[in-house]
């Protein structure tokens, strides 16, 4: 995994010293552990773990520096980009956002075990926003649902001058255009799409400008959200 993890990362232009590489793999062994019991991922060869959750989590940081920056991961699953984030970058606050308990109390157990500073949640992304809007430089989500659903969930957490980013794949573009008008909407503004290599495919990050408040009826219940995008 690390000698992996190490290729993936030079790919990408980016270094870790021993200590981050370590306690990737050592996250990455407990991982694919808890996964024997648990469904986590679908990824199981720890060469693959390295490239697919591993390297695709912290490509952001090619362009972004988190250090003394406060990140949400929202629908963070088993902790990608979330946890790689906070074990490359100790000096960003990160806080990992999931609905699944059984998820964030595993996150709980493992993540102390490794000294990996983070906050691990258990709420609905369109809930734990009441006490925490506009909180965040920055709002992650490596989250399977459209941008423009992404956006009415993750925009609201963003403070005015932070960013949204939304790993995506071949479909950023598509999505991006399709969610003009929600991000306008909830105060956002589409600044780019970054590309980068893993494996033998360009993966791909929708960048999101918070530029004005959120109105406050967003986020809206997801039923209506799922129901009726933006």
């Amino acid at each position: 995994m690390r000698a992996a993890l190490v290729e993936a990362l030079a790919r990408l232009e980016l270094t870790l010293d021993d200590g981050r590489l370590d306690r990737l793999c050592r996250f990455g062994d407990a991982l694919l552990e808890q996964n024997r019991v648990m469904n986590l991922t679908a990824i199981t060869d720890p060469e693959a773990v390295a490239r697919l959750h591993f390297a695709d989590s912290l490509a952001l940081l090619r362009w972004e520096d988190l250090r003394g920056k406060t990140v949400l991961d929202v629908g963070c699953g088993a902790g990608f980009p979330g946890v790689p984030l906070a074990i490359a970058v100790p000096e960003a606050r990160v806080t990992l956002l999931d609905s699944l308990q059984k998820r964030v109390n595993w996150l709980k157990t493992v993540l102390p075990q490794l000294e990996v500073p983070a906050d691990c949640v258990a709420a609905r992304a369109e809930e734990y926003v009441a006490q925490h809007r506009e909180q965040f430089d920055l709002v992650t989500s490596r989250a399977v649902a459209r941008l423009n659903v992404l956006a009415e969930l993750c925009l609201p957490y963003v403070r005015v001058g932070g960013r949204f980013l939304a790993l995506k794949g071949a479909m950023a573009q598509e999505e991006a255009d399709e969610a003009n008008h929600a991000v306008a909407a909830l105060g956002g503004k589409l600044a780019g799409i970054r590309e980068y290599p893993v494996d033998d495919a360009v993966h791909r990050i929708v960048v999101v400008e918070k530029v004005r408040p959120t109105p406050a009826a967003y986020p809206r219940k997801f039923a209506k959200i799922k129901q009726n995008p933006l």
